[in-house]
C-alpha cells in the first residue's frame, strides 16, 4: 500500500468521483424525472438535493481531514462511530449498492445498441447477456493490471464522455421554449402525481442513484497521493457533476412536455436531442453513453474491490478477502463481486425487474452507509472530538453533518417501505461473511445493540420474503 507507484493525485481522484456519479443515470434523467414530476416540483426537488448532497460531500471532505487515519470512506466511519456490526453493514450495503448499479449499466447499455441493433432487445436478451458477460470480463481483466492504470483509463473515459453532455446543454439552452417548461408547471393536470409534495418525494431515489459515487475518492483515501486531495476532489466533483445534471434534467422540460417525455424509452436524452436536431442526435448521445457506461463500469469495479480489501484488511469482513496480486489489486474481492454482477445478469433473463427497479434498488442500499457517515460527523462536533481550540469550526461542522443527518432521514422516508424491506433482504444474508471474519478472531458475534439491529434485520428480510412470495412486493 505504500508504492508511491500507485499512489493517485488529485485529477485522478476526482475523475474517479465524476466518473462513478456519471454513468447511465444522466443519461436517462429526462424520462425519469418526467415520469414522476413536472417542472416546479423537479426545481424544488433539485434545491432539496443540492444543498442535502453538498451537505454529505462538505462531510466526507471534513471526515477525510479530521480522521485521517480512518481510510475507506463509508465502511470506516461507521465501524469507527457505531461498532462493528454497522461498519460491516455500510461497507456490505456500499458494496451490493455498487454492483447492482453496474448490472443496471449493462442492461442499459445492451438496450440502447437495441436501437441499432434488434437483437439485444431492452438490454435482457440471451444475445445481450452473453455480450455483457464477454465485457464484465473483458472490464475485470483490466482492472486486474493494476489500480492506477485503471484510474488513467477512467480519467480519459471520463473526459470523453462529458463532451457529449456539454455539447445536448448548449444545442438545448437554444432550443428551450418558456412556454412549454411552465405549460404545467406544478403537475395539476397530471392526477396520478398527486401533491408537490408526492412528486418531490418520488424523484428522490432518482437523485440518489445519479449521485452515487460521491464518497468515492474517501474510498481511495488510502492510495491518494495527498491526503488533502480527498475532500478537493469530492467537493469539485460533485459541483461539477451537480451542474451538468440540473441542467441537463432542466432544459429538457423546457425542449419537450412532460407527457412526452415520460414517455420516451430509455435511454431519453438520446430522443431528446434527436427532438431537436434530427438523427444524429440520437447518434452522438448513443455513442456518449457508451463510452460513459464503460467508464462507470470500470470505476465501480475498482470502488466494489477496494471496499471489500479495506473492510478485510482490518478484519471486518474475512481475511480471504485482503489476497492481492502483484499488481496490488485485490484479486478476491474484485473475483466475488464480478461473479455477483454476473449471477445478477443470468436472474435478468427471467425477472421482470427493470432498469429503474435495479436503480432503484441501488439506491436504497447505499442511505444506510450515507446516514451513518453524517451520524458519525454529528457524533464527532458533539463530542469535540479532533476540535481542540477551534469552537467556531466545531459549531459549523455540527450544522453542516446535522443537516446532512436530515437529509438522510428524509431520503430514507422517501424510498418507501418497499425498497427498505427490499434492501433488509440483501443486508441479511451479510451476517455470514461477519461471523466467519468474528470466528477467524475468536470473538463472539454481536454485542447487545448489534443482536437488537440485526433483529430488525432480519423481521424486515423475513417480510420482504414473505411479501416477494404472496405477490405484494415485487422488483
Amino acid at each position: 500500500m505504500s508504492d508511491v507507484s500507485q499512489k493517485l493525485r488529485l485529477s485522478a481522484l476526482i475523475a474517479l468521483v465524476v466518473g462513478s456519479m456519471i454513468g447511465g443515470g444522466i443519461f436517462s434523467l429526462p424520462q425519469n424525472m418526467a415520469a414522476r414530476a413536472d417542472a416546479g416540483a423537479v426545481l424544488i426537488g433539485w434545491g432539496i438535493t443540492a444543498i442535502g448532497m453538498l451537505a454529505l460531500a462538505f462531510v466526507f471532505q471534513t471526515l477525510a481531514n479530521r480522521k485521517p487515519g480512518l481510510d475507506s470512506g463509508v465502511y470506516a466511519y461507521a465501524k469507527a462511530g457505531f461498532g462493528e456490526y454497522m461498519g460491516f453493514s455500510s461497507a456490505w450495503g456500499y458494496w451490493i449498492s455498487a454492483w447492482l448499479g453496474n448490472v443496471g449499466y449493462f442492461v442499459l447499455l445492451f438496450s440502447t445498441l437495441g436501437f441499432y441493433f434488434p437483437v439485444f432487445g431492452e438490454g435482457n436478451t440471451p444475445e445481450a447477456i452473453g455480450c455483457a458477460s464477454l465485457l464484465l470480463w473483458s472490464v475485470h481483466f483490466v482492472v486486474l493490471r493494476g489500480i492506477k492504470e485503471a484510474a488513467f483509463i477512467n480519467l480519459v473515459t471520463t473526459i470523453a464522455k462529458v463532451v457529449p453532455l456539454l455539447i445536448f446543454i448548449l444545442i438545448a439552452f437554444f432550443a428551450f421554449r418558456a412556454d412549454i417548461f411552465s405549460r404545467d408547471i406544478w403537475g395539476l393536470g397530471n392526477p396520478t402525481f398527486g401533491s408537490v409534495l408526492s412528486q418531490v418525494r418520488n424523484m428522490m431515489l432518482v437523485t440518489v442513484f445519479v449521485f452515487i459515487g460521491i464518497e468515492g475518492a474517501s474510498v481511495y483515501s488510502a492510495r491518494a497521493e495527498r491526503r488533502s486531495d480527498v475532500g478537493k476532489a469530492t467537493v469539485i466533483g460533485f459541483l461539477g457533476v451537480l451542474a451538468l445534471l440540473v441542467l441537463v434534467n432542466v432544459l429538457s422540460l423546457g425542449v419537450m412536455t412532460q407527457p412526452e417525455l415520460a414517455g420516451l424509452q430509455n435511454p431519453s436524452l438520446a430522443s431528446v436531442l434527436e427532438h431537436i436536431v434530427g438523427p444524429w442526435g440520437a447518434l452522438l448521445i448513443s455513442l456518449g453513453l457508451g463510452v460513459s457506461l464503460l467508464g462507470a463500469l470500470l470505476s465501480w469495479a475498482l470502488l466494489c474491490a477496494e471496499i471489500l480489501f479495506a473492510t478485510a484488511r482490518d478484519r471486518t469482513m474475512p481475511r480471504f478477502l485482503t489476497r492481492e496480486n502483484a499488481n496490488r489489486v485485490p484479486v478476491n474481492a474484485l473475483w466475488l463481486t464480478n461473479s455477483m454482477i454476473q449471477g445478477f445478469l443470468l436472474i435478468t433473463l427471467v425477472s421482470a425487474g427493470t432498469y429503474t427497479s435495479l436503480i432503484y434498488l441501488a439506491s436504497s442500499m447505499i442511505l444506510v452507509p450515507y446516514f451513518w457517515s453524517a451520524a458519525y460527523a454529528v457524533l464527532l462536533a458533539l463530542r469535540g472530538e479532533s476540535y481542540d481550540g477551534q469552537p467556531t469550526a466545531r459549531r459549523n461542522d455540527l450544522l453542516v453533518a446535522g443537516l446532512a443527518l436530515v437529509y438522510a432521514v428524509w431520503l430514507l422516508y422517501a424510498g418507501g417501505l418497499k425498497y427498505l424491506l427490499l434492501s433488509a433482504l440483501l443486508y441479511a444474508p451479510g451476517v455470514i461473511l461477519f461471523a466467519r471474519a468474528k470466528h477467524e478472531q475468536g470473538q463472539a458475534l454481536f454485542t447487545r445493540w448489534e443482536k437488537l439491529v440485526f433483529a430488525a434485520v432480519l423481521a424486515g428480510a423475513g417480510l420482504a420474503a414473505y411479501g416477494l412470495y404472496a405477490g405484494v412486493l415485487s422488483l
